[in-house]
């Protein structure tokens, strides 16, 4: 079961549109379609709501400093790293895509580098939205904090929406069904090919006859 989950991303609105608020824009659209109220919370330096048995958090400090409030928030009502879901913006995904695995490596993530060391485990589960990458390392600080073009938007949204759906099963703790139903992509079906036309049989060519010789004359003249 997930207690808790964890959207990533930097507070303030110069941010709010920017790519590495993509785990920001799942809560706060899960919060919004379950009337859930995110509040401010002084203690924990986040924005924190409550959906039935499950803590939705967002912290407010910037994205290297994410750790903090997971592991306060964490350590007081008992929360282990397997009963947490966090939300993040992965650049080796394409816009469109959305996965969820648990442990593994961070990748250079700046906020799960934080709440992994805060944590001192890997062990939690991660809900990564696909935001696609420059193609150029040095270029993903400036990157993240761009907004995404209107085509990539849309596909980061539909994303997100597939995510959602799945989204109740992921807190009743049964991953493995969301996740085959996550990741199984539809694929368009083969197109079928009209049937070839057979080409119609041909009758052979009939050679002409050969005329015997002096046919021809015979007819004209006669027998001599």
């Amino acid at each position: 079961m997930v207690r808790l989950v964890v959207g990533l991303g930097n507070p303030g609105k110069e941010y709010e549109r920017t790519r590495h608020n993509a785990g920001f824009w799942l809560v706060e659209r899960f919060a919004s379609a379950n009337g859930v109220m995110l509040r401010k919370d002084g203690k924990f330096q986040a924005l924190v709501g409550r959906h039935e048995s499950a803590f939705l958090l967002m912290p407010q400090s910037f994205m290297n400093g994410s750790g903090r409030a997971v592991q306060m928030l964490a350590g007081f009502f008992k929360i282990k790293p397997e009963e947490m879901l966090v939300v993040h913006d992965e650049l080796d995904f394409a816009p469109g895509v959305a996965r969820v695995k648990q442990g593994g490596g961070i990748a250079g993530h700046n906020g799960l580098k934080d709440i992994s060391q805060r944590l001192g485990s890997h062990d939690y589960w991660r809900l990564r939205i696909g935001i696609g990458h420059p193609g150029d390392k040095d270029a993903v600080a400036d990157y993240v904090l761009q907004k995404p073009s209107t085509e990539d938007k849309t596909a980061i949204d539909q994303a997100i929406d597939r995510a959602l759906q799945l989204l109740p099963q992921m807190l009743a703790g049964d991953m493995q069904s969301a996740m085959n139903k996550l990741h199984t992509e539809e694929k368009p079906a083969p197109k079928k090919e009209p049937p070839k036309k057979e080409a119609p049989l041909q009758e052979p060519e009939k050679k002409p006859e050969p005329q015997k010789s002096g046919g021809l004359l015979k007819s004209l003249f006669g027998k001599k």
